[in-house]
């Protein structure tokens, strides 16, 4: 038999160790509930309908436009925005160009492909400048412009469009070619009257001229 000594050696000792137990107990609890926390799964966040290629630059263009009303001195709202800001953005944005377009002055002024390099400055070209007051006159609207203030309408903006194109046309050489239109069928519907008296109508298709 065990004497009292060792019994109360082994109650203490298992005393003891049930404290442990009971002591790692509520961390291991702990790390479980924090690994099924990690398990879990997340909730998906909600996806944004994606901006085509156009749309994107388009509303980098109006930002960019905007911020150059905002840095004039002194700065001009939207409403008091006129065809003369909207030129000034043009000849602005010249700056930034990378079409060589040569001076009158120049040797190799109509040469569509020069020999040399030469010192004519750098222009937006008109290509460019065109799509560019395109996306602008679209997001005016967007933004709640009227259609009959649109300054980027104005028979202004067409006019010096027009002169960019002749003039950089014959600086560089390279002549505007107009797109021409593709011919549209026209639908002409010839009615007749079959044996029963009835009326039916012949739909031919004839290339415009």
């Amino acid at each position: 038999m065990m004497s009292s000594d060792k019994i109360r050696e082994v109650g203490e000792g298992s005393s003891s160790s049930g404290g442990a137990i009971n002591t790692i107990a509520p961390l291991l609890n702990n790390h479980h509930r924090q690994s099924s926390s990690l398990l879990a799964p997340t909730p998906a966040p909600a996806s944004t309908p994606q901006l085509s290629r156009y749309e994107s630059q388009k509303r980098r263009d109006w930002n960019t436009f905007g911020q150059y009303l905002k840095n004039q001195r002194p700065p001009v709202s939207l409403p008091q925005c006129n065809y003369n800001h909207v030129l000034d953005f043009l000849r602005y944005l010249d700056q930034f160009g990378k079409t060589k377009v040569h001076l009158h002055g120049c040797l190799f002024f109509g040469q569509p492909e020069p020999p040399g390099p030469c010192t004519c400055p750098l222009r937006q070209a008109w290509g460019s400048l065109d799509a560019l007051i395109g996306r602008l006159r679209a997001a005016y609207e967007e933004n709640g412009g009227l259609q009959e203030t649109n300054p980027f309408a104005s028979g202004a903006i067409r006019v010096y469009l027009r002169e960019v194109r002749d003039s950089q046309a014959k600086a560089r050489g390279i002549p505007y070619k107009k797109k021409k239109k593709k011919k549209r069928p026209n639908l002409q519907i010839k009615a007749s009257n079959n044996n029963d008296g009835a009326t039916s109508a012949n739909f031919q298709l004839q290339s415009a001229t």
